[in-house]
């Protein structure tokens, strides 16, 4: 009689899960850790050298690049800043990213919410299209933008750069979160609609916050894409004035020739690197919550 009460008792299709890992499991979970550390050292170990050596001297990278610094150099930090003008880059590259993260994540959304949740003629066109984007080479549109932005008179701005980084990131952001709005329930929506919530509010308070983690997601991907473009800048950006940080470093090494003061460009790259950190730290619970509920789909 108990035995046959605790099997009653037991959940509707519950399996019972095996008490030890099989020999099997135990090496695919070994490999993967393996690869996974490999991995993490690819990446840490260059990490930790660039930061160790932006407060060496030149002299002390070329004689002795693995060592400690002999001197912990800020000033190279004050150098890069000031006299290498990346304190104007950075603040350039935030003007920039920010604004066309705004853009991009506001439009994105919304253009993704009204493909995925409406029907209408032209809908798996304009969805069709988007999905071209990403296929669409950059180099191949430089020279249209140059002359499209140069007949606008944003050429060499940065409203111009910002509105070409939204246009390059739009495509992706619609495709990215198309179908975290197709996955939501549309008895939320309805409900609140029967609430006497219209579709801007249904919108914004109700089915915007249920995406919050593909938003997470996709605003990282495009904060690193943003971040780290070089070729876009080069080509519709040559005003000093308004260089971002990637043509700032590149413009640092290369008007110095021989004499690099190589502890200055490491400290540019750090300065670099640590806005896209923080942006992952800052979004990293986000983003796991994303990738775990698109497993869950």
């Amino acid at each position: 009689m108990s035995l046959d009460t605790s099997r009653k008792s037991a959940p509707a299709g519950h399996v019972e899960r095996k008490g030890e890992d099989t020999k099997s499991d135990k090496v695919v979970a070994g490999v993967s850790h393996v690869m996974l550390s490999l991995w993490a050292l690819m990446v840490l170990i260059p990490l930790a050298w660039t930061l160790l050596s932006s407060f060496k001297t030149t002299k002390e990278i070329l004689i002795s690049p693995f060592s400690l610094p002999a001197d912990w150099k800020f000033d190279n930090y004050v150098s890069a800043w000031n006299t290498a003008g990346i304190g104007l880059y950075f603040f350039n590259t935030v003007i920039v990213v920010g604004f066309a993260l705004v853009i991009v994540m506001v439009l994105g959304a919304m253009c993704a919410y009204v493909l995925a949740r409406y029907v209408f003629p032209g809908s798996r066109a304009i969805y069709y299209l988007m999905l071209a984007g990403l296929t669409f080479p950059i180099f191949l549109a430089i020279v249209p933008l140059f002359f499209i932005l140069k007949n606008i008179g944003l050429l060499n701005t940065l409203p111009g750069l910002i509105i070409v980084y939204v246009s390059f990131a739009l495509p992706f952001t619609v495709f990215f979160l198309f179908s975290f709005f197709k996955a939501l329930p549309k008895e939320i929506a309805e409900a609140a609609q029967i609430d006497g919530a219209g579709e801007w509010r249904t919108f914004f308070q109700v089915m915007l916050p249920m995406a919050k983690p593909g938003m997470a997601s996709v605003a990282i991907f495009n904060f690193l894409g943003l971040w780290n473009q070089y070729l876009i800048p080069v080509a519709i950006n040559t005003n000093p004035e308004n260089y971002v940080l990637s043509q700032g470093i590149a413009a640092f090494a290369g008007q110095q020739g021989y004499a690099v003061d190589f502890g200055s460009l490491f400290a540019a790259a750090i300065i670099v690197v640590v806005p896209v950190l923080i942006m992952y730290i800052l979004f990293q619970r986000q983003l796991q919550g994303s990738v775990s509920a698109g497993t869950m789909k």
